[in-house]
């Protein structure tokens, strides 16, 4: 495992549910390579992943999204 971790904050462009969040979040915290992935209600069009970029490229980030018919952009930390 590499010890080079990367955040980066995923903009959420439509509204959604509180489960449709935790949906999302579930799909991208099952990646190889990621270590956390959070979202809250009060901020609900961001969600803050903690990756290791040897093992995930943040692109599939975007892919899990689409894959759930949202649109969203990747905000580097």
């Amino acid at each position: 495992m590499s010890m080079n971790m990367s955040d980066i904050t995923l903009h959420i462009d439509e509204n959604t549910s509180h489960n449709d969040r935790e949906e999302l979040r579930d799909s991208i915290l099952s990646m190889p390579g990621v270590m956390a992935a959070d979202c809250h209600d009060n901020q609900p069009h961001l969600m803050v992943i903690e990756y290791d970029p040897e093992r995930v490229n943040s692109s599939e980030f975007l892919a899990a999204v689409k894959q759930k018919g949202l649109h969203a952009e990747l905000i580097g930390l």
